[in-house]
Formats: structure tokens, C-alpha cells, sequence
């Protein structure tokens, strides 16, 4: 369904790293549905991107994040002409303010690791799994725990790195075990490194190159899809 958007539009939507990222994409469509008037919770989404995208595919999406939402989201959603189809709440992930099966959909990108621990990662996921309906997909793209490389270059050069909790595929087996379903796929090798996002985007474009090559514990990125 990543067809339906234009170059520029699935830059606002994955905004960071966006040769990469965007992989989340075509990876979720393969393995979930996703159909009009389906109910959607996006998390973590203080820009709004991911809210975009499922408003955009005729889902009611619920556009949450820990803090206030910004103006500047909900104008975006306006000037797109999607507002009509999306709420906005503020929500702590490790405490879900919905009801029991509520969700067709939970998708998040980039969000879970600022939790910084792994028992408050898990009581999210828990969390999740709670206000999905049978049959409901969470849909995720984190950051991946990757190389010692990419441990040192976090450490050095992002300030949050410290804070921040990154998942390992053990994680995502833990995850899966309270799941019908679930398919993972690691991602990504150089372009983290980049300083800047042509960087990144001139790396990515290696990174497809030498993705067969590349260990997946070396990945930066994973993708998810859990089916309830």
C-alpha cells in the first residue's frame, strides 16, 4: 500500500533515515492486511507520520503520544486532509487508557527503546497485545541493539544513546511467544553512521547491496508484525 504515497509523502512519514526505515512498509503489507475502516492505535507519533499513513489508507486512527501532541501535527493531518479520521490522546505505552480488543491495529516505529528498561518494554507489549482484538496485527520498526560498532557509535555521537534500550532478538522471540503469529526481519548496516540524511540515504544504498552479506545480529533495525 506503499504505492499509494508520493516520494515526498513517505519522507513526512518515516522522516529519519528514510532509505531504511521505509522497509517497514512493504514488510508489514506482506504480512497483514490492512483495510479501510479499520481501527488504529499509533504510538509515539509527536510528528505523526505513521498516523498519517493509516488515516490516509482509510483507517480511524487514534494519534497518541506520552506528552501533548504538537499543533504542528495536527496541522499537517489537516493541510493532508485527514483529520476527519484522526483522534488524538495522550498515552503511556506501559498503560494502555483503552478498553480490552479495541485495536484492528498498534503500530509504532522508534519508540519502545525509550523506555529504557526491559521490564517496561514487556509490560507494554503486554499492554498491547490487551487492547488488540483477536486477530489484530501490531505492527512495529525499532532500533535494533546491532554490532559493537554501532554500541560505540551511539555512544558517541548520540546524546540519548545512554538512555536508551535497544532490542534484541531475543526480545522479539519473548514478545512473539504471546502471539498467534509474528514474522521479524532485521535491517540496515552502514547508514547509521551517517551524519547527515544524504549521508544516510548514499549508505542505505549500499547497505541493499551488502544486506545478504551482513550478519542479522548486525542490523540496526528490526521490523515486526504480531498477530494477536
Amino acid at each position: 500500500m506503499q504505492n499509494n504515497f508520493t516520494k515526498d509523502e513517505i519522507k513526512e512519514i518515516i522522516q529519519w533515515d528514510v532509505k531504511n526505515w521505509k522497509n517497514a512498509l512493504p514488510f508489514w503489507d506482506a504480512h497483514f492486511a490492512v483495510k479501510s475502516g479499520m481501527k488504529v492505535l499509533a504510538i509515539g507519533e509527536r510528528e505523526g507520520g505513521l498516523s498519517f499513513y493509516f488515516a490516509k489508507l482509510g483507517c480511524e486512527v487514534w494519534c497518541t503520544d506520552y506528552n501533548e501532541m504538537p499543533a504542528v501535527t495536527q496541522k499537517m493531518h489537516e493541510d493532508k486532509g485527514v483529520s476527519s479520521r484522526i483522534h488524538y490522546k495522550k498515552v503511556d505505552m506501559r498503560s494502555i487508557d483503552f478498553e480490552d480488543e479495541t485495536f484492528d491495529v498498534v503500530v509504532f516505529k522508534s519508540v519502545i527503546g525509550a523506555l529504557g528498561k526491559k521490564k517496561d518494554q514487556d509490560q507494554s507489549i503486554d499492554e498491547i497485545r490487551r487492547v488488540l482484538k483477536t486477530g489484530g496485527a501490531l505492527l512495529m520498526a525499532e532500533n535494533a541493539q546491532a554490532s559493537k560498532f554501532h554500541q560505540k557509535a551511539r555512544k558517541k555521537f548520540i546524546n540519548w544513546a545512554n538512555r536508551w534500550r535497544y532490542i534484541t532478538n531475543e526480545d522479539l522471540q519473548f514478545w512473539a511467544s504471546g502471539f498467534s503469529k509474528s514474522r521479524f526481519k532485521a535491517h540496515g548496516f552502514s547508514a547509521l553512521f551517517g551524519r547527515s540524511e544524504k549521508q544516510r540515504s548514499a549508505l542505505a544504498s549500499f547497505d541493499k547491496v551488502i544486506s545478504p552479506l551482513t550478519p542479522k545480529k548486525w542490523k540496526y533495525i528490526y521490523f515486526g508484525v504480531f498477530i494477536k
